[in-house]
């Protein structure tokens, strides 16, 4: 359980700031701040995938809320609109709790009100209840709640423009209220428990999200109010906003359901360190269908399913917690995709093919099949399912495949060309490529080399004696020109990409890779030697600065326009993906014992304390390269929480 005491929550700058994420295990989800004012256009309490798991559309944004003591009545809601916050429900809570799912109480005047929001796993469906807490002793005052539903129906990454095509009409039935006003868009049905509807058919105007304002994007919005709902709380009072058929009744045993499933995660993943629950249950938010399998959500609130990021993420959401059979899943379902020797760097979230602008999603494939095999000695799968294909994948890569991706006559893997971003440092803007790396990268050298040494002992598994023979050569081959060709004895450290018109010095954290990985090139005194500039460097209390500051590229903080945000992407921010890497080089670098797990436990206690910011119970994506390290990015990061997880559960 992560909470907050009455401090905390009625300081608006403070309850605004965090955030609070729910997930439906189909790419839906329900998020806001625990303020309860939005400060995202990609809040709401139902964001339902409409193409699981992607097509995410925000359908009811949030609720209106009055409690009303013997008629006296007090606004529990919380926005922002221009030049004032209204209502200030904020003022009234005494606390917020993630346990498991987002709690808040309220206290007005003696009267002690719970609140709660989950989603139900597998279906576009949330529930939202409210009680009293202290019925028995304020039995003498009559308490009622309203609610006033606002629905926005439009893209999750789109605010409406304006009121063109919306049908303002709704059904009302016996405990279900339905609407669609928006036609190609799914139905929202609200099962409620409440004594009377009454519709009222109001436009709320200029809703204002804050970090919206911030990036550089719009940030107002129009939301209508279909009906008032009104309940008499001697009950516990109950919403169930569905693109699907339930009752009010229902939600006793959702609720059971849910708490038992997120339970059972904790109790599978048989981690004792109680400080690593919310991760698990974190874990859990990215893990989606796709089809007849699974894939990864890359990060909430914004991000599809990436290539890179699922493999990056795989061993951490599902190896460390027990779920092996998710793994085995997420690896059948991108074998499915493979394409000319490649992976799909990304699904679009508008339904389009499959993007393949990657090289390394397709190297880090073989490096998380290696790290199930490991977990599970299925190596049947692996022959049966993957390994023609695999042989596959490093024949386009030896022949050449899409984008110049191909081995190089010293054996190293070269990729790149115009206009193209193929490395996790991707940024471009317009045709501007920020960081192109175009040539020989360091981590994609260390990939390559550590997919041929999987390889080779897949093939002396299966007794596939001349592949295992080929993909030794290329592995000796691969060492020694990197051992030439990287090493910058200036800088004692490795070049980050060796180019066409020579090498790049940059001090960047893709070189932690080449001392990380199970399979590394380096001697282990050159491997020391990376582990120590890096955390020289780059090491910051959350996670490893994208470029040294030192370098005059160097944006300390990622901050302004959407073209500056992309410009300081990978030139200074810091990721915390990379404290994963770190942690396995520097414990593969330094003797085995108490010091060297005193220093990496401290490595990641900093960043498990990020836990309690931002979105709470999860890790941002990226973070200002100088203190205080804002948290920046996506509120939510799959292969943050994935590489987090896995580091802190390695013996």
């Amino acid at each position: 359980m992560i909470q907050y005491g009455h401090d905390a929550v009625t300081n608006f700058e403070e309850a605004a700031s965090r955030e609070w994420l729910d997930t439906n295990g189909i790419g839906g989800y329900a998020s806001s701040s625990i303020s309860g004012a939005h400060t995202r256009r990609y809040h709401g309490l139902l964001v339902a995938a409409t193409r699981p798991p992607l097509g995410r559309m925000v359908l009811l944004s949030k609720l209106e809320e009055t409690l009303i003591i013997d008629g006296e009545r007090f606004e529990l809601s919380c926005n922002r609109y221009p030049g004032s916050i209204h209502p200030a429900g904020y003022r009234y809570l005494t606390k917020f709790r993630l346990d498991p799912f987002p709690v808040w109480m309220f206290q007005v005047n003696g009267v002690e009100i719970e609140k709660t929001v989950f989603m139900v796993h597998g279906e576009n469906t949330t529930v939202i209840g409210w009680k009293i807490n202290n019925r028995s002793k304020i039995s003498d005052l009559r308490c009622e709640i309203e609610m006033r539903p606002l629905v926005a129906f439009r893209d999750h990454h789109r605010l409406r423009p304006d009121r063109t095509g919306f049908d303002e009409s709704c059904e009302v039935g016996e405990g279900v209220i339905s609407m669609q006003p928006v036609a190609e868009l799914p139905r929202l049905c609200l099962a409620h428990n409440s004594r009377t509807v009454e519709h009222t058919g109001h436009w709320y105007n200029d809703f204002e999200y804050a970090i919206e304002q911030e990036r550089g994007f719009d940030f107002r919005e129009d939301m209508f109010q279909p009906m008032m709902l009104a309940f008499d709380l001697s009950e516990d009072a109950v919403i169930v906003a569905s693109t699907g058929t339930h009752l009010a009744a229902d939600a006793a045993e959702l609720e059971k359901a849910e708490i038992e499933r997120r339970a059972a995660l904790i109790v599978r993943s048989e981690t004792d360190d109680e400080t690593l629950w919310p991760l698990v249950l974190a874990a859990d938010q990215f893990i989606v269908r796709r089809g007849s399998g699974h894939t990864v959500i890359a990060g909430y609130h914004w991000f599809s399913d990436w290539g890179r990021d699922t493999m990056i993420a795989l061993p951490g959401l599902t190896l460390a917690t027990n779920r092996p059979e998710v793994a085995k899943s997420i690896l059948m379902e991108f074998s499915c995709h493979i394409s000319e020797g490649m992976l799909p760097n990304r699904f679009p979230d508008a339904g389009e093919e499959p993007e393949y602008n990657t090289v390394d999603a397709t190297l880090w494939f073989f490096e998380a099949i290696r790290a199930y095999v490991e977990n599970t000695a299925d190596v049947a799968f692996v022959h049966g399912e993957l390994y023609d294909k695999l042989v596959d994948i490093i024949d386009w890569h030896v022949r050449g495949t899409r984008y110049g991706i191909r081995v190089d006559s010293d054996g190293l893997l070269r990729a790149g060309e115009a206009g193209v971003q193929l490395t996790w440092m991707d940024a471009k803007i317009g045709d501007w490529v920020v960081t192109p790396r175009t040539g020989k990268p360091v981590e994609i050298q260390a990939l390559w080399y550590n997919a041929l040494c999987v390889m080779a002992e897949f093939a002396s598994q299966f007794g596939d004696n001349k592949r295992q023979k080929q993909y030794l050569g290329m592995v000796r081959k691969a060492r020694a020109s990197f051992r030439e060709a990287f090493w910058n004895k200036d800088e004692d450290c490795l070049y980050d990409v060796i180019a066409d018109d020579g090498p790049d010095a940059s001090i960047r954290p893709n070189q932690i890779f080449a001392a990380s990985l199970p399979h590394t090139m380096l001697d282990k005194t050159r491997a020391r030697k990376v582990v120590a500039r890096v955390e020289t460097e780059l090491l910051t209390p959350v996670g490893l600065r994208s470029l040294a500051p030192a370098d005059p590229r160097y944006v300390p903080h990622y901050l302004g326009s959407p073209f500056d945000r992309d410009a300081a992407y990978h030139q200074g921010t810091v990721w915390s993906w990379l404290i994963g890497p770190f942690a396995d080089a520097y414990r593969k670098t330094h003797a085995k014992g108490s010091k060297t797990d005193a220093r990496v436990a401290e490595i990641l206690a900093t960043v498990k304390e990020h836990l309690n910011e931002a979105s709470v119970g999860q890790i941002s994506e990226i973070f200002d390269a100088e203190p205080p390290h804002t948290p920046r990015g996506c509120a939510a990061q799959a292969w943050s929480v994935a590489e987090l997880l896995r580091v802190a559960r390695t013996r």
